[in-house]
């Protein structure tokens, strides 16, 4: 086993999900709706509750699991999830009854992203995460920073594609995608941009000028 495989799994196993997250977790695996690894829902929280986050838009709802680290990090922000898939939505609803979270707190929105996204308010949110729809990453993304207040984040997990990314022979739509993102906002001066490889990858940026 190499060194990477190593950290990786020792980063992988040493990780306690709650039990709300864990049990929304199985029930999004029987849905099929492919929730965040739980070294990137650690990271997650940890961003919320550094950023003292209290304005949250999830581009991407699954079945709550990343909903419920974002708001375990930040106990007093209201998330706001859009999904287009009523079973996933109605899953998270669940998940959030569940541990307890208050409705108030969880807004969850039925519909395309591309349709939702542009009647949001600009520059209202501390974290944009976007989990949705990975074709469409860049247009999500440009979205989430205009969304993003100055000093806020826009959180892009599975960002390494399954490994795709680091394999020059992998030219896909979805890997190329996701290669013109890392490279785009790592050359861009409105954003400070860095990966971490923990997980399936979570690429993290910071607003640094106005969007609009």
């Amino acid at each position: 086993m190499s060194e990477h495989d190593a950290n990786a799994r020792f980063i992988r196993e040493s990780i306690v999900e709650p039990d709300p997250i864990a049990r929304a977790r199985a029930h999004a695996i029987e849905l099929g709706a492919a929730p965040v690894s739980a070294a990137v829902g650690a990271q997650l929280a940890v961003m919320a509750a550094a950023t003292g986050a209290r304005s949250i838009v999830e581009i991407g709802t699954g079945a709550g699991v990343s909903g419920l680290w974002l708001l375990r990090g930040a106990p007093q922000a209201v998330l706001t999830s859009i999904d287009n898939e009523p079973e996933h939505l109605a899953a998270a609803r669940q998940a959030f009854a569940d541990a307890k979270i208050p409705s108030t707190r969880a807004r969850l929105i039925t519909g395309r992203a591309a349709d939702v996204l542009p009647r949001m308010n600009e520059a209202s949110y501390d974290i944009v995460l976007v989990d949705a729809d990975a074709e469409n990453v860049i247009e999500y993304v440009e979205h989430g920073l205009r969304l993003a207040r100055t000093g806020g984040m826009v959180l892009v997990p599975r960002v390494l594609a399954g490994g795709r990314v680091a394999d020059p022979v992998q030219r896909d739509a979805v890997t190329a995608a996701y290669r013109s993102l890392i490279q785009e906002t790592q050359e861009s001066s409105a954003v400070l941009a860095a990966v971490s490889p923990a997980g399936e990858g979570l690429l993290q940026l910071i607003s640094v000028a106005d969007q609009g």
